[in-house]
């Protein structure tokens, strides 16, 4: 009589795949935001390829408010090391340090989707067990009713 536990083992099963799914939707999340930095980071590349001295850009002072300014020096550019530190550095050591940034981005994101597809495996094995299980107790069922029809026909 596995009736009472299998129950309870189906419904243990059904929350370990419920935690797993939100795991996976967080971890899909943090890919996005990182492919979201990625692409900041290739449109400041850009700009630092394609801006000029003396060109007018649109800076950002934050609550989405803008002003006009004048690049005095394109070659003097402040980029952020982490840790909220970051130094001034050449339009070429700038793109350089940028890409360094791509590459560790695309590396963590690698990290992520091995994390999200094994995640991804481990539930398909335990759907796979909550499958197995369900078919197990209703061969039960379908047992003990033929054993009671069986038990009446006497």
């Amino acid at each position: 009589m596995m009736g009472g536990g299998g129950q309870q083992q189906l419904q243990q099963l059904s929350q370990e795949l419920q935690a797993i799914d939100e795991e996976i939707e967080a971890l899909e999340s943090d890919v996005d935001d990182l492919q979201t930095e990625q692409s900041e980071i290739d449109e400041a590349i850009e700009a630092i390829q394609t801006l000029d001295s003396g060109s007018t850009v649109q800076v950002p002072l934050g609550g989405g408010a803008y002003v006009r300014a004048e690049i005095q020096d394109i070659d003097e550019i402040i980029v952020g090391l982490g840790a909220d530190f970051a130094a001034e550095q050449s339009a070429e050591d700038a793109v350089e340090a940028l890409r360094t940034k791509q590459d560790a981005l695309d590396d963590r994101i690698d990290e992520v989707r091995e994390d999200i597809a094994e995640l991804e495996s481990e539930s398909s094995e335990l759907e796979q067990q909550a499958q197995q299980m369900q078919q197990q107790m209703q061969q039960q069922q379908m047992q003990q009713m033929q054993q009671m029809e069986e038990g009446d026909g006497e």
